[in-house]
């Protein structure tokens, strides 16, 4: 090929670069996808780049979760208070939501079995793919960035480190559930009272059942942020490689047995 965009003349790619983001496929474990998705549905498919199915599954934990009051359950039963913990369980959404929080756990693993099959036969293809795309909105490219500071900023605000290695979709929908998030569980008006020496207004100000879902967000944004940030820069290196050998390695050039032959 002489150009850089995927024109669908090989069957496979590794990688695609948008202006929305660059999506690639590298070899994942099944077994860690299919934790996150245990920890929440949505984020597995989320981490494989499946943003459809997973924003449809996260959506569906956090409306159905909150109607079977799921979260509250497991505050009480966290507590010792077993019998509080059946008692605002409501069954009519319960045996909705354990269907399909089981179907994202088995999914994510499939889908990652599948997905690892694909990435080595596209890197047996070794096609080349768009490494450059600029729009009237955005400009992306690939290029090297430190995976600590991903970490960082998703520390400080989780999505702000998908915003520094490019991921938009991800770090928009990170964002904005985050918000949600902090409003609805009221956790930094108790931060603020906490700072004020008020410890019991922190306290009781808190809705616990929305407090339960920032954990795993946080742990998602940092875990998503790293992954993608190292992987980004593998697939870099690689497209870099490429492009110097096919353009400026001599034909003849050859190694036999770790010596250069010439």
């Amino acid at each position: 090929m002489d150009n850089y965009t995927n024109d669908n003349s090989a069957r496979r790619y590794k990688a695609h670069v948008s202006i929305l983001g660059t999506t690639q496929l590298h070899l994942r474990n099944p077994y860690i996808i299919a934790w996150w998705s245990a920890a929440f549905p949505g984020f597995g498919h989320m981490l494989l780049s499946k943003y459809l199915r997973g924003y449809a599954l996260f959506i569906w934990e956090v409306f159905v979760n909150m109607k079977a009051h799921v979260n509250l359950a497991m505050i009480y039963s966290f507590q010792g208070n077993i019998d509080m913990a059946k008692e605002v369980l409501d069954t009519r959404w319960l045996l909705m939501y354990i269907p399909v929080y089981l179907f994202g756990i088995w999914d994510s693993y499939r889908t990652t079995v599948d997905m690892n099959r694909v990435y080595l036969l596209a890197e047996r293809e070794d096609h080349r793919f768009n490494s450059f795309s600029l729009g009237s909105l955005e400009i992306n490219y690939l290029d090297k960035r430190n995976p600590l500071v991903s970490v960082m900023w998703s520390l400080f605000i989780p999505g702000l480190g998908q915003l520094y290695i490019h991921r938009i979709l991800t770090a928009f929908f990170v964002i904005v559930w985050l918000v949600c998030f902090f409003y609805y569980s009221h956790v930094q008006e108790a931060i603020s009272l906490l700072f004020l020496g008020k410890m019991k207004q922190a306290t009781s100000v808190l809705k616990a059942e929305w407090l339960l879902f920032i954990p795993s967000h946080y742990g998602f944004a940092i875990y998503d942020s790293y992954i993608s940030t190292v992987e980004n820069n593998k697939l870099f290196e690689k497209e870099l490689r490429n492009y110097l050998k096919n353009n400026y390695q001599s034909s003849d050039f050859q190694i036999i047995r770790g010596q250069k032959v010439t």
